[in-house]
């Protein structure tokens, strides 16, 4: 910084120099102004002028020209004249050379100041000290993403309202895994800049993380005020697509995301809408091809007054290796068993997997006390290993609860 203002400063000489010059010259000037005042003789001739058109005037009145009365009138017009040249001809007293020394340092002082506040104004002095911070921090031996945080959030404090520190800080955030401060960064930058449709959709992204990759309220209504400015944005066709989908208007999935994709040439999301318009053209295909018939019932030494008829039963088809989300899953009461359930692609929890990619399936069946997703101790559970998947007229495949997990 102290380089940016000897800059500054060296600047500022060329200024003081051109306010300095008119003074240099001022004797000079003053002289010469002198010299031609006191040689003007623009009184002199007015006056010959004067009398020459009088003497004129006089001839023409001996002649029988003009008569008494319109050669008043020409004298008076005359004499209004030259009264009005001689008024003209009057100056103001000439001001010494040396008069308005004492404005040069006063117009200095101004504009060295209003370069100052300027520049402190509209200038980038904190992008200019963001940079040297950075630039210290890659040219360090002992340069780490933890110290790059450290010194960009000691320069997120000193200079909270420039928004080049928090477009720095927000992809290092992301990058470690700390999405609730990446999203908190992002706000910052929408607070300083404006609501940009692009940094709404990364805000909606770092939300979707930090709730654990469920989506919420808050993430669909970023993504619908993004979609507004920027149609086809991906990150935002990608969620909105994802919450028709889970509500089963696989009509509207599609649109959003062949909307997204004729924007997300390079971004992360380009292949997950290409297998979610996939999934939702087969959800939109004649069903029945690919399900599962099950007949479920629960083991009769592990019925008990003690579960209420209201306790949840969910029914999940997983692929076998385990490696993809639900294929699909159903939720019942233990009031219903026994019963006869169908899961097909309509039961998908996500675009991203379905019974349409698989051959054989794990079943699972677990009655949850809690109510939770998650297995807990002491719930009830059966399951059974290489169930092919077929047509919805298949024969049914018995699954029976018959385990207690420890």
């Amino acid at each position: 910084m102290t380089l940016l203002w000897l800059a500054f400063a060296l600047l500022l000489l060329p200024a003081a120099w051109l306010l300095i010059l008119p003074l240099r010259r001022a004797a000079s000037l003053e002289q010469r102004q002198r010299e031609l005042e006191a040689n003007d003789d623009a009184a002199a001739q007015n006056v010959a002028v004067y009398r020459r058109r009088l003497a004129s005037l006089e001839a023409a009145r001996s002649r029988g020209d003009i008569d008494a009365t319109r050669f008043d009138e020409d004298v008076s017009e005359l004499k209004r004249a030259l009264l009005d040249d001689t008024e003209r001809l009057k100056r103001a007293p000439l001001k010494s050379a040396g008069s308005g020394k004492l404005a040069i340092p006063v117009v200095l002082l101004l504009v060295s100041v209003t370069s100052v506040v300027w520049y402190q104004r509209e200038g980038a002095e904190g992008d200019l000290v963001l940079y040297h911070t950075i630039e210290e921090v890659r040219n360090d031996p002992a340069a780490s993403l933890a110290l790059m945080l450290e010194r960009l959030e000691a320069q997120a404090e000193r200079q909270p309202d420039n928004p080049r520190v928090w477009q720095t800080l927000y992809p290092l955030y992301r990058d470690s895994g700390a999405y609730r401060e990446a999203g908190q960064a992002i706000e910052r930058v929408l607070a300083l800049e404006g609501r940009s449709p692009w940094w709404l959709g990364e805000l909606a992204k770092m939300e979707y993380f930090t709730n654990e990759g469920r989506l919420n309220e808050r993430i669909l209504a970023l993504s619908r005020e993004a979609s507004r400015e920027a149609p086809n944005l991906p990150s935002a066709m990608w969620f909105l697509g994802v919450a028709a989908f889970q509500q089963d208007d696989y009509q509207a999935a599609l649109g959003y995301w062949r909307r997204g994709l004729s924007a997300a040439d390079g971004s992360p999301l380009q292949e997950a809408m290409r297998q979610g318009v996939a999934q939702a053209e087969q959800r939109l295909a004649p069903a029945g091809q690919h399900a599962i018939r099950i007949h479920l019932s629960l083991a009769q030494a592990l019925k008990s007054d003690r579960l209420p008829p209201s306790t949840t039963v969910f029914v999940v088809a997983r692929d076998s290796d385990g490696k993809l989300p639900p294929l699909a899953i159903q939720r019942l009461t233990l009031a219903e068993l026994p019963a006869s359930i169908t899961l097909d692609a309509g039961d998908a929890m996500s675009p991203m997997a379905s019974l349409e990619d698989v051959d054989q399936v794990r079943l699972l069946a677990r009655v949850s006390p809690s109510g939770q997703a998650q297995p807990q101790p002491g719930d009830l559970m059966g399951q059974r290993e290489g169930v092919a998947v077929g047509a919805s007229d298949q024969d049914p495949v018995t699954l029976v609860i018959d385990q207690v997990i420890e």
